[in-house]
């Protein structure tokens, strides 16, 4: 047998148990046995501001000039880091709310190019998770999905959100140190806009 067919097949069958059950990420399994507050989502709403901001002021912060270098070797550069953080939120809530596809973000190569592009890959990917939030039914919350292998409530994936990007981002920091530069300050509890 060769190594090649050998790894096939070794492929293959770790993604037997994924086709047996056909559970796609995203796919509704259930219906959670409680549910979670329905003011917890304006939490989550103000979780994805945070990110927003904490994205903006980082791409912000480093001049255009240092977009493509990197902190070592094998790392993103800087703009693919931040535009990494940004599209993967995107990705991960089209998945988790059922968005066939995805939803239209602007090029790649644009983001990576200026802090103008960058901006607008930022922003253009939170307009959707924000618009995705606000339009979440209380049901739909509550549905348990499969989310790569693991069964949880749709609303908990906002969470696991906020956490990824802040992970994400924070490994540009030594971007700014390499650089001689702070990163942007983190900035507690913002306080909302009050009318």
């Amino acid at each position: 047998m060769s190594v090649r067919w050998v790894a096939c097949l070794a492929f293959m069958m770790s993604m037997l148990p994924a086709i047996v059950r056909g559970q796609a990420p995203g796919t509704v399994v259930g219906v959670a046995p409680w549910s979670i507050s329905p003011e917890y989502r304006a939490v989550q709403a103000r979780a994805l501001t945070m990110q927003r901001r904490l994205l903006l002021a980082m791409a912000d912060s480093m001049p255009e000039s240092l977009y493509r270098d990197k902190a070592t070797p094998v790392q993103r550069d800087f703009a693919q880091q931040i535009r990494h953080a940004a599209g993967e939120a995107h990705r991960i809530a089209a998945l988790t709310m059922g968005v066939t596809g995805g939803a239209e973000l602007p090029d790649t190569a644009s983001a990576l190019a200026s802090r103008a592009g960058l901006r607008g890959y930022i922003n253009a990917a939170y307009d959707h998770l924000d618009q995705w939030l606000s339009a979440q039914t209380d049901r739909s919350r509550n549905e348990v999905i499969n989310f790569f292998d693991t069964e949880v409530a749709r609303w908990m994936v906002w969470d696991e959100i906020a956490a990824y990007t802040v992970w994400t981002a924070g490994q540009v920091v030594a971007n700014f140190r390499k650089n001689g530069m702070a990163p942007p300050a983190f900035r507690y509890f913002p306080m909302p806009h009050r009318q």
